[in-house]
């Protein structure tokens, strides 16, 4: 792809004010074809970002960005509008190590006056800064772009509810391409689907009796049919509308002829809150794109021609190909296992159960507080519920873990895929929390896999296990390259494994950190340092005769995690502490995250940043055993 005139002339949102309609349709040519070389180069998450290249050109040249502040839900769709505000020249550094994120960032750009990377907050958001314009902030209208799969979120609704309650004024633009990660599920993806297909342009509410009475009576009255159509019966309103919305809709959100005179009469008339639903097509403008089951929602590198992404053959099955085929292996001899999943069935790995058992998965979409609760009233029904969520998504149904789980004693299996630093996704989707967050809370159970072997074993343990709540961890990507058992066998709840045994120094693994953990063996027992390598298995209930074993019988402790601090090393540091361990002079180090959020760069490239490679541990070994007498971190 070359660069084009058009594209060329917009170094910003400013320069867009003196092109015309038909020069603004030029740019989104030359916007989409930027789009797809640079994500042909990097990777990245493209059929979102095709599908508003018009939407985003649009908003740019009606309203006035920045101070108008303009939030993208998720922000997965937001490359087009990081070409337009000034960092093309970085856009072939998306995601990557110390380039651009590939969500919206406070601290890229004026541009992205809210971060994000989880759904359903945009509007929340845009109310507030909608509230601080009215309280004399310095700031103009508020614009809040969300698409259909994130408006199904109930934090969405409380944000309606709540603006529609306020009467602010404030722009809502419903992006409904009928497709989120996964086909959007439930009662709102056919309701928008029913606005869709019913009406092809909607009417400002206060401009409709003046237009309709102006037609000749048998289009006059199907005008009134197709407006009926989209608010109901006479005499009621859309959803949004009821909520205290003005509703414009449904438009095409890929005609500017539509878009732009839709936008200016908003800005113009409305002084209050308004939703403008826009029809787009998730990868437009892309052939690959568009005729793809995922419409290229995260792709790896592609050649641009034919569409073909460059991925490299995996070694090992990914961890989540492997949490995928156990739990349909146990689900073919427990006909009461069944699986939750929030809109993320493949990358979960449940869509293989689901191939099998369709009537055992359960999508509920992007609805993590649901899933959780929905899981737990399965699980008091008698049914084994298998919920499968990302680390950083169950984040956003904590309370439901708290209050409808652990506090019942209910045996929902919690399967945490993406535990640990993930990768080109960033701080915003690192796994970086759940051990502290989960065993802190009383009843519950949680394991992390060392390799895929072991993820096999802990689907067996959690499918076995009834007597309460139960989590496994295991990271993003490919295994180790474990011998793999035929099936699964249930673990000894709360007892770990010796994998190497020495005699100055022990280091206790908890995770996929353990391959790490004997590589630095193998660098402290070059030093003369003999070395113990242990894998907790278990964060809670800890394998505490294991752990006082290791802190009699060696000099040094250290403790390794792909976790946050507060997780299994503060467990471990409470046990021993309450046991007099210190008292016998063993010296105890936790090695964990750093207290800070790491930004996107290759896993390797993150847990060198973050302190914990195999050099760092071996170092942090030797220290701690009164070899070395200040940590090195040679990595």
């Amino acid at each position: 792809m070359t660069n084009t005139p058009t594209l060329d002339r917009v170094a910003s949102p400013k320069d867009m004010k003196g092109l015309s309609d038909i020069e603004l349709g030029l740019l989104c040519r030359d916007l989409r074809a930027e789009v797809i070389s640079a994500v042909s180069e990097t990777g990245g998450h493209l059929g979102s970002s095709l599908g508003v290249v018009e939407l985003t050109v649009a908003i740019h040249a009606v309203f006035n960005t920045p101070f108008d502040k303009l939030i993208w839900d998720v922000g997965h769709q937001c490359y087009p509008h990081k070409i337009l505000t000034g960092r093309r020249d970085r856009i072939r550094s998306l995601r990557q190590e110390r380039g651009l994120s590939g969500f919206t960032k406070r601290a890229e750009s004026e541009y992205d006056p809210f971060g994000a990377a989880h759904s359903s907050t945009s509007i929340s958001a845009a109310l507030g800064f909608a509230v601080g314009r009215d309280l004399g902030q310095p700031t103009g209208d508020a614009i809040a772009v969300i698409g259909d799969g994130a408006i199904s979120a109930g934090m969405a609704y409380e944000a309606l509810n709540n603006a529609g309650a306020e009467g602010r004024r404030l722009f809502v633009i419903l992006n409904d391409n009928e497709m989120s990660i996964a086909p959007p599920v439930g009662a709102m993806s056919s309701y928008l689907s029913g606005l869709y297909a019913n009406t092809p342009l909607g009417l400002f509410k206060d401009m409709t009796d003046e237009i309709e009475a102006h037609l000749p009576g048998p289009i006059r009255e199907g005008a009134k049919r197709a407006r009926q159509l989209v608010t109901g019966v006479p005499g009621s309103g859309t959803l949004f509308e009821e909520l205290g919305f003005s509703y414009i809709g449904p438009i095409d959100g890929h005609d500017l002829s539509q878009l732009l005179p839709t936008l200016r009469a908003a800005r113009a008339r409305s002084n209050g809150p308004v939703l403008i639903h826009c029809c787009t097509v998730k990868g437009k403008g892309y052939a690959p794109a568009e005729t793809s089951s995922d419409k290229y929602h995260g792709v790896a590198k592609f050649d641009v021609a034919s569409g073909t992404q460059k991925k490299s053959k995996p070694n090992a099955p990914s961890y989540t190909k492997v949490f995928g085929q156990a739990l349909t292996d146990e689900a073919t001899r427990d006909d009461k296992i069944v699986a939750v999943t929030a809109a993320m069935p493949s990358g979960t790995g449940v869509n293989i159960m689901q191939e099998r058992f369709p009537n055992r998965v359960f999508d509920v979409g992007i609805a993590e507080q649901h899933a959780v609760t929905f899981a737990a009233g399965m699980a008091a029904s008698g049914l084994k519920p298998f919920c499968a969520i990302y680390s950083t998504f169950l984040q956003r149904g904590y309370d439901q873990v708290v209050h409808d789980v652990a506090l019942q004693r209910l045996p929902v299996r919690f399967a945490i895929d993406r535990a640990g630093l993930v990768g080109a996704d960033g701080a915003t989707h690192a796994g970086a929390f759940d051990v502290a967050y989960l065993s802190n809370l009383p009843g519950f159970v949680v394991m992390a896999a060392a390799d895929e072997a072991e993820l096999m074993h802990m689907v067996a343990t959690a499918a076995d296990y009834d007597d309460g709540p139960i989590a496994f961890r295991y990271p993003r990507g490919e295994g180790i390259g474990a011998e793999m058992p035929d099936r699964g066998v249930s673990l000894t709840i709360g007892r770990g494994r010796i994998v190497k045994e020495g005699d100055d120094v022990a280091l206790l693994s908890f995770g996929a950190h353990l391959s790490e953990c004997l590589i630095a063996a193998e660098e402290v027992e070059a030093q003369g340092v003999s070395c113990t390598v242990a894998d907790a298995r278990f964060a809670k209930p800890l394998d505490a005769a294991m752990i006082h074993q290791l802190a009699r019988h060696h000099k040094a402790l250290i403790t390794v995690e792909q976790g946050a601090k507060g997780g299994f090393g503060a467990m471990v540091l409470h046990d021993l502490a309450n046991h007099g361990a210190f008292d016998r002079g063993v010296s105890v180090r936790t090695m964990t995250l750093p207290d800070r959020f790491i930004d996107q760069a290759s896993p390797v490239a993150m847990y060198a940043d973050a302190g914990l490679t195999a050099i760092d541990i071996a170092a942090m070994a030797m220290q701690a055993a009164g070899v070395m007498k200040t940590v090195i971190n040679i990595g």
